[in-house]
């Protein structure tokens, strides 16, 4: 069983910077591959972001490639999302998942773990 905490959500305007953190709680953790979703009000969960187990690989949505960057480490078991440049349509609850396999987005189709998630709201 792994858990994931996320936090470093808040309120920001358009333009600035913002950085996630996702905590494991599972030794295990360098095991697993880690990636960032997001869900705005009425909208459907979507794929934001992930990186391989050893931290070399990394996928980006469209919409934030140039301006979101994860990355890991694995010896403080925890995952980070670097936000800059971000928009009014980067808000919402943004959620850490976890999986044995991951990939690019069409691999992340039902993650192992889902974290609770922390808000992000980007004013304009």
């Amino acid at each position: 069983q792994v858990q994931l905490v996320e936090s470093g959500g808040g309120l920001v305007q358009a333009g600035d910077s913002l950085t996630l953190s996702c905590v494991a709680s599972a030794p295990t953790f360098s095991s697993y591959a880690m990636a960032w979703f997001r869900q705005a009000p009425g909208t459907a969960r979507e794929f934001v972001a992930a990186v391989g187990w050893r931290g070399r690989r990394t996928y980006y949505a469209d919409s934030v490639k140039g301006r979101f960057t994860i990355t890991r480490d694995n010896a403080k078991i925890t995952v980070y999302l670097q936000m800059n440049d971000l928009k009014p349509e980067d808000t919402g609850v943004y959620y850490c998942a976890a999986d044995i396999a991951g990939g690019d987005q069409s691999a992340w189709v039902q993650p192992d773990y889902w974290g609770q998630g922390t808000q992000v709201t980007v004013s304009s």
